[in-house]
């Protein structure tokens, strides 16, 4: 059995444009290090009661979504949302478990963990611990730091 020119030829090119598809790596791909540190430098903020700084790596079409409200859409909804959170003088987040997941080329990272925050409660004033989830997605910014596209917090019911 002989093989046409034509066939090979066919295989040949659908390799080619195969190869072609995979994408590289990009040049300011973010690592799960620098993601991970990212996360670090915005709880610190948080927990200092800084809500510029907490907010300061948000994208600009940065969505965020919190279990009982409405979703915060932009910086400027997060630095609303985030000063009212820090002005209580009881508010912190702890987080563990911290896993980091990126795609191959390096242009997505989405970063999760369980969390701890604590705050006063509003009718007692006593200091209430919420335990939950949160996801916080990056891509790179423009400056190929890690910019805050999307976060997530979830409650877990208690057992």
């Amino acid at each position: 059995m002989t093989v046409s020119k034509v066939c090979v030829t066919a295989c040949i090119a659908a390799a080619i444009m195969l190869a072609g598809c995979a994408k590289p790596k990009a040049t300011n791909a973010l690592t799960a290090d620098q993601v991970k540190a990212d996360v670090h430098t915005l709880i610190a903020a948080f927990n200092a009661h800084d809500a510029a700084k907490t907010v300061a790596h948000d994208a600009p079409g940065f969505v965020g979504m919190y279990h009982g409200m409405a979703n915060n859409l932009g910086p400027a909804a997060d630095l609303a949302i985030t000063k009212l959170q820090v002005a209580d003088p009881n508010a912190q987040i702890v987080l563990s478990n911290e896993t980091v997941d990126l795609s191959a080329a390096g242009d997505l990272a989405v970063y999760r963990a369980t969390y701890a925050a604590s705050a006063s409660d509003p009718k007692t004033r006593h200091v209430v611990t919420e335990r939950g989830n949160v996801l916080i997605a990056y891509r790179p910014g423009p400056n190929g730091t890690p910019s805050v596209i999307w976060d997530s917090f979830s409650d877990t019911p208690g057992a």
